[in-house]
């Protein structure tokens, strides 16, 4: 990665806040994500968690502050962001192959109702990427829950963006699915921003460089291998502990790349 390129900021939110019906859900929020980062968002149910992916696709907007996702709005940039939603609802009975279901991220981009053959090849070079180039004829029922979730991210991957988020793909798999699936998105963030909710950080820590805690507000820090009482307390969860080191000061936490 050149200095070039960890320069470039991918998200910047500025004192951001954010209610649903009166009732403050994100408060004081300033954030700044670098391009090419990774990192794994966790915090208890309830959080802001899904509401601040929500904010970044520009879903919902705020009640005050800014959000600016890869040098625009996040309306504006939304065709550049691949998205990977918590749950995929289909008709199990729908016969759609694991193709159409990744030809979904081209959408956007048809003219006269039909794939072009630019649609096809980008089509099967995220699959080729998520190791599943061998299912392409399989119907997306018929397959496993891990290799569902790796389709989901060949969709978004097919969209040919520059900014990928997750939330909780780890929810439905097993452990060795959970494993290829990190090591598969180390692999992506050599070229893709990577934003990932989850619950569990033990696998995570290994392949994220930096962890986002939401609860109301929102502090950075890099990962560490560690558990601890810590964020056990603060957010709810038995995961991995933090480091405090040059992103925090004395006083407590503040705000990462944010003056």
């Amino acid at each position: 990665m050149s200095a070039a390129s960890q320069q470039i900021t991918a998200i910047r939110i500025r004192d951001l806040d954010f209610a649903y019906n009166g009732t403050p859900i994100l408060e004081g929020v300033s954030l700044e994500i670098m391009a090419r980062d990774s990192l794994c968002i966790v915090g208890p149910n309830g959080g802001g968690k899904t509401t601040l992916l929500k904010l970044i696709l520009g879903l919902l907007k705020p009640n005050r502050g800014e959000i600016e996702v890869l040098g625009q709005t996040p309306e504006k940039s939304r065709l550049r962001i691949g998205y990977v939603p918590q749950y995929a609802r289909y008709d199990p009975q729908f016969p759609v192959t694991v193709l159409d279901v990744v030809l979904m991220g081209r959408l956007d981009r048809i003219f006269c109702g039909a794939y072009a053959k630019a649609d096809h090849e980008a089509a099967q070079a995220a699959l080729a990427e998520m190791d599943l180039a061998d299912l392409a004829g399989r119907l997306f029922a018929e397959i496993s829950g891990g290799q569902r979730q790796r389709v989901l991210i060949a969709r978004a991957l097919a969209a040919e963006g520059e900014l990928l988020i997750l939330d909780e793909p780890t929810a439905n798999i097993d452990a060795a699915s959970e494993e290829h699936l990190f090591e598969l998105l180390a692999k992506l963030n050599e070229r893709l921003t990577v934003m990932l909710v989850t619950h569990d950080v033990g696998f995570a820590s290994k392949f994220f460089k930096s962890i986002v805690c939401v609860n109301r507000q929102v502090v950075l820090h890099p990962t560490s291998e560690l558990t601890g009482e810590l964020i056990r307390n603060m957010y709810g969860g038995d995961i991995r502990m933090i480091r405090h080191d040059h992103r925090c000061s004395p006083e407590g936490h503040c705000n990462h790349g944010i003056s």
